[in-house]
């Protein structure tokens, strides 16, 4: 895949974008609080992947795409499920308690299993409609012109700019969204170091970046949630990995 395709593919995820875009600024409707309608945008990366693909492969490298799915025979050893599945709440427990600290007003947290379970389930599609894109099609390029660093960096800039119309259709603030984009781009070197590290699963960064949004939006309805606070725990986070791992890679070895 020649590095020159990767633009074309983010314009066309921004182009497939504007639809959703329109509705969300027409309609003003929420599928959550906080949460404008034009977060079902998220189908628009592994749509752009999937056109991409058939244009490059046809039906065979479509195929192979949506097989990445469900890639967890990749993640070895077993041990990576950790911060799968835990480092995205573990920030957002940190961020809450660093909050409690500085004395920021905050509702106890309230939420059911069968909240948490429904929630899991949708953001784990969203964010599979996001990953198919970001991670299966267009990460391991970047990663090898930029080196893995580079690649979680730049990637998360696009991700954050490509967030930026449904923040203000959620009428957030502008220092809420600076603060939701430091957190963006640090949580995709994080998610770009979890894929490193786990032979480079699709479905490994999915349940990690469903985790994420969980995380906001399960107590509560994400209403302590400040950027501000979890982004500059994530960033410390990702300065911590890029410092034990190496910015080159992100892992201690390559994964093919």
């Amino acid at each position: 895949m020649a590095n020159g395709k990767i633009p074309k593919f983010f314009l066309l995820v921004f182009a497939l974008s504007i639809p959703f875009w329109l509705v969300g600024a027409a309609t003003g409707l929420q599928l959550l609080p906080g949460l404008p309608v034009a977060a079902l945008m998220f189908i628009c990366p592994a749509a752009a992947a999937l056109i991409c693909v058939y244009k490059e492969s046809k039906a065979a490298g479509v195929t192979q795409l949506l097989k990445r799915s469900f890639d967890f025979k990749r993640i070895r050893p077993k041990i990576w499920y950790l911060p799968i599945t835990l480092l995205m709440p573990g920030i957002m427990v940190l961020s809450y308690g660093l909050m409690r600290v500085m004395g920021v007003p905050l509702p106890a947290p309230q939420f059911t299993g069968s909240a948490a379970l429904v929630m899991l389930l949708a953001f784990f599609v969203s964010a599979l409609g996001e990953e198919l894109g970001w991670s299966a099609y267009a990460l391991d390029p970047w990663q090898r012109r930029w080196n893995a660093l580079g690649a979680g960096i730049l990637l998360g800039l696009v991700w954050a700019a490509w967030h930026v119309v449904p923040f203000l259709q959620a009428h957030r603030s502008a220092a809420w969204i600076a603060g939701q984009c430091l957190f963006t781009v640090a949580a995709r070197v994080l998610l770009v170091w979890i894929y490193n590290n786990t032979g480079k699963s699709v479905f490994a960064v999915t349940v990690c970046h469903a985790m994420s949004n969980v995380s906001i939006f399960l107590p509560n309805y994400g209403s302590y949630y400040d950027p501000r606070f979890s982004g500059l725990i994530a960033t410390s986070a990702a300065a911590i990995v890029t410092i034990v791992w190496g910015p080159r890679t992100l892992a201690r070895r390559r994964n093919s």
